[in-house]
């Protein structure tokens, strides 16, 4: 495989026999994925999923992004948590760091929904106002109220710009197949519309048309993504060893340092094109694992940038967190630092040499100087970021993520935490059958 996985930085920290006995419970949780005999194994469908995405399947989505392509100078995706995380990472890790200020041939990917911030979705609207503009709506229910809020203010938009015939042909919906109101104002509208399939949860939907509408869209070719998770699918196979499955390697690592008091993972990178990727990272292990009291905290980090922020307390700070890191070995690009006669900013012993040897000589300085802090290093070895790459890295974490659920004890694919807040919100907004329950909350608020 492209993608390979080095542990070593973790050896000071681990015991041998406590990692032969979780190796072999996460050849029991990986069985348990493809037997669908674990927990939650009605939202197993994202495992054997690359395999299964038909030619049909890819020429739909594609003619539909094409289409958009023609008619659109801006396409706004409206999604919260994984309709919108994952295409949003590979979208943002594929393009260029200004892309938006570019013009590629291609529309921009403009993401809302993902919150309920007035000034966003103001600016949002006063920014469309004079562009060519087209919608992709995310829900499998439609009544998610973050992106059902932006979605019926956007379509108002692309009705009062277009009219009700030609936003037809401006909104495509991804839906669930048969129910909800998404689907059921689609089949009013006469919307396009792609399915959600039933047993794949949010955040391991990035591989279905949540993702790859909006990735093609942005010009990004979907085959070959698919290609990549399809080799790491084959590479992490029940009937693939311990010894060669990075996957269960992975799952592994991770388990044994929150078994020895390691809480909190960072998932860090030296390239500010996966910023994105990190918060897809952090949504579908913190959505997986975070429940029953159990569960390591992921956070990410950005370096160096983040070096000169959190640097000083993962040096030197409580002991409680791992670091994986996702190193890149070739930039695209390439540039060196210029000599300068009169070396005033005493960098000429830097002359000559690319940014590339000084970022990764900054990476793994870092990485010494953690682990002799006592951060336990896990590292992602991946050799460039192209589409083929990142859907190996899509597919490793979803796989490394279902194996370490299992092996944590917890059901991986339900988030009955989510609905809290949301009960609160309802009850507090005044919706129908909440009213006696925001007045208890209005009491302890003192409204």
């Amino acid at each position: 495989m492209d993608i390979r996985i080095n542990v070593n930085g973790i050896e000071p920290f681990v015991e041998k026999q406590t990692e032969k006995n979780l190796i072999e419970k996460a050849v029991s949780a990986n069985k348990s994925l493809y037997d669908r005999t674990g927990r939650g194994n009605d939202f197993l469908g994202w495992v054997s999923l690359p395999l299964l995405v038909s030619e049909s399947d890819i020429s739909e989505i594609e003619s539909v992004s094409e289409n958009l392509r023609d008619i659109s100078d801006i396409v706004i995706v409206t999604g919260i948590g994984g309709s919108y995380l994952g295409a949003k990472a590979v979208v943002e890790s594929l393009s260029s760091s200004f892309d938006a200020y570019m013009d590629t041939g291609n529309p921009k990917i403009i993401f809302a929904g993902q919150h309920l911030d007035e000034d966003y979705m103001s600016e949002l609207l006063d920014f469309i106002d004079s562009k060519r503009v087209s919608c992709i709506v995310v829900s499998k229910s439609g009544t998610t109220t973050e992106p059902a809020v932006a979605f019926r203010i956007i379509k108002q938009h692309i009705e009062q710009k277009y009219g009700r015939e030609e936003a037809r042909e401006r909104i495509v919906a991804v839906t669930d197949s048969s129910k909800g109101a998404l689907r059921q104002m689609s089949e009013q509208e006469g919307y396009r519309t792609f399915v959600i399939p039933d047993d794949v949860g949010g955040r391991f939907s990035v591989l279905t048309p949540v993702g790859l509408l909006p990735i093609s869209v942005a010009g990004i070719d979907i085959r070959i993504l698919l290609k990549g998770a399809t080799d790491m699918e084959k590479a992490s196979h029940v009937s693939v060893p311990a010894s060669e499955n990075i996957c269960i390697q992975y799952a592994v690592a991770r388990n044994i340092l929150y078994g020895s008091g390691k809480k909190i993972e960072i998932l860090a990178s030296y390239n500010p094109r996966l910023h994105s990727l990190t918060e897809w990272w952090k949504q579908l292990f913190g959505e997986s694992e975070g429940k029953e009291g159990k569960g390591i905290f992921p956070a990410g980090a950005d370096f160096t940038s983040d070096l000169h922020s959190m640097g000083q307390y993962i040096q030197e700070g409580e002991r409680i967190l791992f670091e994986t890191v996702v190193s890149i070995s070739r930039p695209h690009e390439e540039l060196s630092v210029p000599d300068d006669a009169e070396n005033l900013d005493q960098l000429n012993f830097l002359s000559g040499k690319r940014i590339s040897e000084v970022n990764r000589m900054a990476e793994l300085g870092t990485m010494l100087a953690h682990i002799d802090g006592g951060v336990p290093n896990i590292r992602i070895e991946i050799p460039e970021l192209n589409a083929y790459i990142i859907g190996q890295l899509i597919y490793f974490f979803e796989k490394s993520c279902g194996i370490s659920g299992y092996m944590l004890g917890v059901n991986p694919f339900d988030q009955p935490g989510v609905e809290a807040y949301k009960k609160n919100m309802f009850a507090l907004l005044g919706k129908a059958g909440y009213e006696s329950e925001g007045e208890k909350l209005k009491a302890r608020l003192q409204m």
